[in-house]
């Protein structure tokens, strides 16, 4: 019997849902707010509420895309956490409601995981590239930074994790700082492709085993450019593309760096990157780079599945179900959880 599994997706400012079918993709619809520029980062508030007006038109286009009604729904994946609670308890919600109204079982899944599993879902007539177990992820994005020892699709290690920002933080906090706008990432990645990246130097953290430390970086960037514009007012506008591009190498250095230690020390060369800033193309082109020159097999996600998006979130539930898990409607959203990947 085919298995069908709604995935939807709310644990920040995208509300997303899409349709799997044995694996494959039939439909991922996105919805973004664009409110959030204005201010420089995401307003909680403002995000809940547009999740409010957006769920039930994208859960809709969603099953319609796919042509599957919602009485075929084998179950139902919903991200629990972490993210924005607001947001989050909108998802859970209306994941519940749908539940009680199709008696259809709910499936909960970390945001987290579906990042790490975004490379597993399958599309039609796209030939199936994704790595054998175990495997090394590198968990990159607004909130997280992180080194993942992929066991199975449900049991995850955490090598190494950042202990204060994470690399997404540093490249939004720091774009904001430079007056180059919201989202940082695309914004500096964009400019580095036009500068030198080894005009400037950054000082690089000294961090035990495989944690990572962003703070201190964005904080030397904050106070390099702050003094230079002391003395010529230009200095910003006159070398941001310099700027960005030796910015961003450090900051790459940093992740690989560990990444490869971490590859060294598990004796691993299936290496996988995930999240938002796995879109990066200084970092695409790194992991490639060193893949080549090491000897790793490196598995990069599609674009349009490195930013929030529900087909993750239905790949990981799709494991989940397997596995025979079912969520219970009495169950919360989780804004936070240490460690939340281990099982």
């Amino acid at each position: 019997m085919s298995e069908i599994i709604l995935g939807i997706e709310s644990s920040c400012d995208d509300t997303s849902a899409a349709v799997l079918q044995d694996r494959v993709l039939l439909s991922n619809v996105i919805a973004s707010q664009q409110v959030h520029k204005d201010y420089g980062g995401v307003v909680p508030e403002l995000a809940s509420r547009a999740h409010e007006l957006n769920i039930v038109p994208v859960v809709s286009e969603a099953l319609n895309r796919a042509g599957v009604k919602p009485s075929e729904l084998s179950a139902i994946a919903f991200t629990r956490g972490p993210g924005l609670l607001g947001s989050l308890l909108v998802g859970t919600s209306f994941a519940k409601a749908l539940s009680i109204s199709l008696n259809c079982p709910m499936v909960e899944v970390n945001h987290l995981q579906g990042h790490v599993l975004a490379g597993f879902v399958r599309q039609k007539d796209v030939p199936v590239r994704e790595p054998e177990f175990p495997f090394l992820c590198l968990l990159v994005s607004g909130g997280n930074s992180q080194i993942v020892k992929v066991n199975d699709p449900l049991h995850f290690e955490i090598l190494g994790q950042t202990i204060d920002d994470a690399v997404g933080e540093a490249f939004d906090k720091c774009s904001k700082m430079m007056g180059l706008g919201y989202p940082g990432g695309p914004v500096i990645d964009r400019l580095a492709k036009l500068g030198n990246p080894e005009r400037f130097k950054f000082a690089k953290p000294r961090v035990p085993g495989l944690d990572y430390s962003f703070s201190g970086i964005k904080t030397s960037l904050l106070y390099f450019v702050r003094d230079e514009m002391a003395v010529d007012p230009g200095f910003m506008e006159n070398n941001k593309e310099d700027i960005c591009a030796s910015f961003q190498k450090a900051l790459i250095d940093i992740l690989m760096d560990k990444l490869v230690k971490a590859a060294k020390q598990t004796g691993i060369n299936r290496i996988a990157i995930g999240g938002g800033v796995s879109a990066n193309s200084g970092l695409r082109n790194r992991i490639t780079e060193e893949g080549r020159r090491r000897g790793w097999e490196t598995f990069l996600p599609e674009f349009k599945f490195t930013t929030d998006n529900a087909a993750m979130i239905a790949i990981a539930g799709h494991f989940h179900y397997l596995a025979g898990e079912r969520c219970p409607l009495d169950a919360a959203p989780y804004s936070r959880a240490a460690d939340s990947l281990i099982r």
